[in-house]
């Protein structure tokens, strides 16, 4: 027979399982629920976004949670033989998903195994949004389960705020998963499915370079010339831009990434979101038609001017010491008419927060630091001058060129694209670039 619980009552793990494992079964009526899992250490806070288990995230790096839906409810199993030692707590949680409150749920229950289980209701909660269901814990070398079931007012966010998490807390503070961060996971999945597993390909490739929890801006900046045409027209340049806005929103939380278009002119249609992702491409050139000429100054005198409006695009004197830094995917097929215009605009930018990833499409060199093929001569001899060019506070840009947009694999693409940045931020925060 199964053992009723109550809140507040322990039992060890032993008691539970024999194996270390164990399956928690959620069961919700009433009002839809979200469950989710919060991997803790010591200090009482979230050790990384990675070890919050939830729909969207439905295993931890080391396989030690996992999680699957069941009808209105959810099954999280739990090898403790698997988790980190800097995990001290795994701590299930509930939060209503969309309008209402706890009070009006139904009968629910959390079921451990097959031995013990604890019922709850509408009638144990007020008007709370979310609540701390159970928690499996570290006690004297051994792991015991409590039940918890305690009921917070702020729903999500005082969950966040419960494991030491601040949205306004400094970067360099650990950041667990955020309500928004939590919001547009659900968006993705309901409005651009197409993206789910390039966001997931792009998270892996932050962890490895330790921005997982990383915040920046986005933008996409893409050569409208003639000599593109064939690119845009093969959906290719689509295709790209969908892995873009996959890692923008791993950056962000608004879920859209700002576009700028440059041929002899400069053209900013508006962002790229979820929404518009699928047709994104294929509209904004029908209404900004493909031109001659390319002019990469001019596209950096207009994204810097956008970002940095008090510097009017000109030369800075000092640092700027901004908080939030800016990633720029510079797309183009071929060299540039305007080159000292270019070079003035990468130097003065150097003293900005903004970061250039320039990608020629056609022959040439790869990163430099990639384990990748090499040709003696290159399409691109002004970019690679760019990635080295002299004369700047600290180096702001990295190059690198496909033979085609689709080259690489999504994870290949997304590692290829951390080379610099991740140092980048380093110096720019030691030389007063970012706060």
């Amino acid at each position: 027979m199964m053992e009723q619980l109550s809140r507040g009552q322990r039992l060890p793990l032993a008691s539970l399982s024999d194996n270390g494992k164990l399956v928690i079964t959620l069961a919700a009526s009433g009002v839809p629920l979200d469950f989710s899992c919060f991997g803790v250490g010591v200090d009482g806070k979230l050790v990384s976004e990675a070890y919050m288990t939830f729909f969207n995230q439905p295993s931890t790096p080391c396989g030690g949670v996992t999680m699957s839906a069941q009808g209105s409810g959810a099954v999280f199993t739990i090898d403790t033989a698997r988790l980190p030692a800097t995990i001290d707590q795994v701590v299930v949680t509930a939060s209503v998903d969309g309008s209402g409150s706890l009070a009006q749920l139904g009968a629910s229950a959390l079921r451990l195994g097959d031995k013990a289980s604890f019922d709850f209701s509408g009638s144990d909660f007020a008007q709370e949004r979310a609540a701390m269901l159970g928690n499996l814990y570290r006690k004297d070398g051994q792991w015991r389960f409590t039940i918890v079931g305690q009921g917070f007012n702020g729903g999500l966010d005082a969950l966040v705020a419960h494991f030491g998490g601040d949205v306004a807390a400094p970067a360099a503070a650990p950041a667990p998963a955020q309500p928004a961060r939590i919001s547009l996971d659900k968006r993705i999945e309901k409005e651009a499915p197409q993206l789910v597993n390039l966001v997931k390909a792009a998270g892996v490739s932050l962890a490895k370079a330790g921005l997982d929890t990383h915040r920046a801006k986005v933008a996409l900046v893409l050569d409208i010339s003639g000599s593109m045409t064939s690119l845009y027209s093969k959906g290719l340049v689509q295709q790209f831009a969908d892995r873009i806005l996959a890692l923008g929103c791993k950056f962000d939380d608004d879920g859209e990434i700002d576009v700028f278009l440059f041929g002899a002119n400069v053209h900013q249609p508006e962002p790229m979101s979820l929404a518009n992702a699928p047709t994104y491409i294929k509209k904004v050139i029908a209404k900004h038609p493909l031109e001659g000429d390319t002019r990469y100054g001019r596209a950096m005198e207009a994204v810097r001017r956008y970002y940095f409006p008090d510097g009017n695009a000109a030369e800075r004197k000092a640092p700027v010491g901004g908080k939030t830094p800016v990633y720029v995917m510079f797309v183009t097929d071929g060299s540039t008419s305007d080159q000292p215009l270019t070079e003035k605009q990468l130097r003065w930018s150097s003293r900005e927060p903004i970061f250039w990833q320039f990608m020629g499409i056609g022959k040439g060199r790869k990163s430099k630091s990639k384990k990748l093929f090499a040709f003696a001569d290159s399409d691109f001899p002004f970019l690679e001058k760019l990635d080295g060019l002299d004369g700047r506070l600290i180096d702001n840009a990295d190059f690198f060129s496909v033979a085609s947009p689709d080259e690489h694999s999504d994870s290949e693409l997304y590692d290829l694209l951390m080379t610099e940045y991740p140092g980048w931020l380093k110096l720019a925060k030691q030389h007063g670039v970012l706060s």
